[in-house]
C-alpha cells in the first residue's frame, strides 16, 4: 500500500465552511458497496460480497494471492478499502471525514486513508496512542488528533504538558471539571503547554426520567451543561476550548435491517427517526450556547464540531451544526455493517485460519477464530465463516480460543490444511489478533504493514 503525506494539517481558525465534495478515487476500480437499498427499503439485497465481484472471485483471487502464507493471517483488500474510502466520502457529501483510528489500528492504513481526498484528522481512542500517532514515525500526516475518550494516564498527560508541538497536535476530551483537576495536578498551569480539549455531548434519547436510549458517556446533555461546563474551562488558565463532539451512537452503531428480525427493525427505524429529530434540534442549540459562553469571556470561537459514525455518515453530514463527521468502519467493512439498509461496504478486512480436524460427516474443526468483539454479548459479536459457503459454528461451542467446529455443505470437501475465511464482526479488533495485515492487490500480495501489535503498542 502506498504512502503518501496527508496534506491537511490541524488549523485554528473558527469553525469553516464545508468544501466541496472529494473527487474520485483513480485507483481501486469502481467504487462499489455505496447504497444498498432505498431510503424505504427498497431494491435488491445484495450479499455484502457480491459488489461488482461473486464471493467465489472474491476469495479465488484472495487464495491466490496468500497461497504461500501460512494461515492465521489476515488480509487487508487494497481495492475494496479505496473503493469504500470513496463510499464514504460520496455519503458525506462535501462534509470533511475524521477517521476514528481505533476500527484501523494500523498506522499505514490510517496515512493511506488519510491521503485521499475528503479525510481530514484522526479521532484517537487513547492519549498514550495520540502521542505516539502525533509524535513518532509519520508524524507529519498525524497533526490533528482529537482523543475520543477522556484519559486518566498521568504519565501521558505529563507528557503532553511537556511538549508544545504535541500539545498543538492533539486535543483531549472532557466532559466535567474534574477532567480538568486531575491536569492541573499532573502539570500545574503555567509550567506546561496550553492544552487544547473537546466537550464531549451527551447525544443519547432520553425519553422521560427512566427511558435511556443510547451509550453511557457524558454528564452534558443539555445547552445549559455544555454552556456553564464551556464557561469554566475558557475561564480556566491553560486550557482552550477547540471543538464539541457528539456520537449519536444509537443511530451510527444499531443496523436498522437486523437480518431476520423484521419487527426489530422497524422498532430501530422508529427509535432513529425520534432521536435524529430531537437531536439535530438539540445539537445546534448547544453549539449556539457554547459559542455564546466563549465569546462572553473573550475566548477563541470553535474550530470543530464532530458527530456521528460510519453508520450515520450521510444523515449526520447534513446537520448545519456539524463541521466534520467520525467515521472508520466503513474502511474495512466489518459484518455489523450488513444491518444498514442505506449502504453496504465492501469487506476488506478479513482472516484466515487453517483446517485441522475432520471429527465426524460434515463436519470440520478450524484452529483458532476466537476473535470476538467487543459490545453486547450475542450472534452478531462472533466472527462470521465465509467462504467456503454454507458453513455453520456449532451452538454448543461456537468460535473458540484455539478450536472452531464448522458444519455444512461445503465440510466434507475441505482437506486438512486447507483455509477457512472468515469476516469479524467490529473492524478494528481484529488487528488486535495479528502482528501484520497483508495488504492484497488483484491477486497479488502487494504490500506486508505493521498493525499496532505488530509495532508493540497494545493501548
Amino acid at each position: 500500500m502506498p504512502l503518501q503525506p496527508a496534506s491537511s494539517a490541524a488549523e485554528t481558525e473558527p469553525l469553516p465552511s464545508r468544501p466541496a465534495p472529494g473527487r474520485a478515487l483513480a485507483h481501486g476500480g469502481s467504487p462499489g458497496g455505496v447504497e444498498k437499498r432505498t431510503e424505504d427499503g427498497d431494491g435488491e439485497n445484495r450479499h455484502p460480497l457480491a459488489n461488482h465481484l461473486a464471493p467465489e472471485a472474491v476469495f479465488a483471487r484472495l487464495e491466490a494471492a496468500t497461497a504461500h502464507l501460512e494461515p492465521p493471517f489476515a488480509v487487508l483488500d487494497r481495492s475494496a478499502f479505496r473503493a469504500n474510502a470513496v463510499a464514504l466520502t460520496r455519503r458525506a457529501a462535501g462534509t470533511p471525514l475524521r477517521i476514528a483510528s481505533k476500527s484501523l489500528r494500523c498506522r499505514t492504513a490510517l496515512i493511506e486513508a488519510l491521503s485521499l481526498d475528503g479525510f481530514a484528522g484522526v479521532l484517537g481512542y487513547a492519549l498514550p496512542e495520540a502521542l505516539w500517532l502525533a509524535g513518532g514515525d509519520g508524524a507529519s500526516a498525524f497533526s490533528d488528533v482529537v482523543v475520543g475518550y477522556p484519559s486518566a494516564n498521568r504519565a501521558a498527560l505529563k507528557q503532553l504538558a511537556a511538549d508544545e508541538n504535541l500539545a498543538s497536535r492533539v486535543t483531549l476530551m472532557i466532559d466535567s471539571v474534574d477532567q480538568l483537576d486531575l491536569i492541573d495536578e499532573v502539570a500545574p498551569p503555567g509550567r506546561r503547554a496550553t492544552i487544547q480539549v473537546c466537550l464531549d455531548l451527551d447525544s443519547s434519547l432520553k425519553l422521560g426520567s427512566r427511558v435511556h436510549i443510547g451509550v453511557r458517556r457524558s454528564p452534558v446533555h443539555t445547552p445549559a451543561d455544555a454552556a456553564v461546563l464551556a464557561r469554566r474551562v475558557a475561564l480556566r488558565p491553560g486550557f482552550r476550548i477547540t471543538g464539541v463532539m457528539s456520537y449519536e451512537a444509537q443511530i451510527a452503531g444499531v443496523g436498522d435491517a437486523p437480518p431476520g428480525r423484521f419487527f426489530r427493525g422497524l422498532a430501530v427505524r422508529w427509535m432513529q427517526r425520534r432521536s435524529w429529530r430531537e437531536l439535530l434540534e438539540r445539537r445546534a442549540a448547544v453549539v449556539d450556547a457554547v459559542q455564546n459562553a466563549l465569546q462572553q469571556v473573550g475566548a477563541a470561537p470553535l474550530r470543530f464540531v464532530n458527530g456521528g459514525g460510519t453508520g450515520s455518515v450521510e444523515k449526520t453530514s447534513t446537520d448545519p451544526a456539524v463541521t466534520e463527521v467520525a467515521a472508520g468502519s466503513g474502511l474495512y467493512g466489518p459484518t455489523l455493517f450488513d444491518a444498514y439498509r442505506s449502504f453496504t461496504p465492501r469487506p476488506a478486512a478479513m482472516f484466515a485460519v487453517p483446517v485441522v480436524r475432520r471429527p465426524a460427516r460434515g463436519w470440520v474443526t478450524a484452529a483458532g477464530g476466537g476473535w470476538i468483539a467487543s459490545g453486547p454479548p450475542g450472534p452478531d459479536r462472533l466472527p462470521t465463516p465465509v467462504f467456503p459457503p454454507d458453513l455453520e459454528m456449532a451452538p454448543t461451542e461456537m468460535a473458540g480460543e484455539v478450536q472452531t467446529p464448522l458444519h455444512g455443505d461445503a465440510a466434507d470437501s475441505l482437506k486438512l490444511g486447507d483455509r477457512v475465511w472468515f469476516r469479524h464482526a467490529k473492524a478494528g479488533e481484529l488487528c488486535e489478533h495479528v502482528d501484520v495485515l497483508h495488504v492484497v492487490d488483484g491477486d497479488r500480495v502487494v504490500d506486508v504493514v505493521p498493525t499496532y501489535r505488530g509495532e508493540g503498542k497494545a493501548f
